[in-house]
């Protein structure tokens, strides 16, 4: 299969707001559990949030209640929901599902 593909990043200020989207091939969004992961330079990737087939939801402390994940089966797209962004919320966010493929990277800057 073709790679998944991101969008909808780019630069906003602290307290802004983002939403990211990653279109995959045909309907893969609707057989597979999805997630976010995140890796900023000098950064191990980390893990932000994760959607399993049946809806249940993971998030890392470090963003819960302000990001929120879901689902468009339809449209085989998973998006996230970035609110009350902070600096260390800056990295290229990677979309994955767990068929194992990755996206290609979309880079989030949090600047003033």
């Amino acid at each position: 299969q073709v790679q998944p593909v991101e969008s909808g990043g780019g630069v906003v200020q602290p307290g802004g707001s983002l939403r990211l989207s990653c279109t995959f091939p045909s309907s893969i969004s609707a057989r597979y559990s999805l997630a976010w992961y995140r890796q900023a330079p000098g950064n191990e990737r980390e893990l932000v949030a994760r959607l399993y087939r049946e809806g249940a939801t993971d998030y890392a402390d470090s963003v819960k209640g302000r990001f929120a994940i879901s689902r468009d089966n339809d449209k085989s797209t998973l998006y996230l929901q970035m609110n009350s962004l902070r600096a260390e919320d800056a990295a290229v966010y990677y979309c994955y599902s767990s068929s194992g493929t990755w996206g290609q990277g979309i880079q989030v800057t949090v600047s003033s």
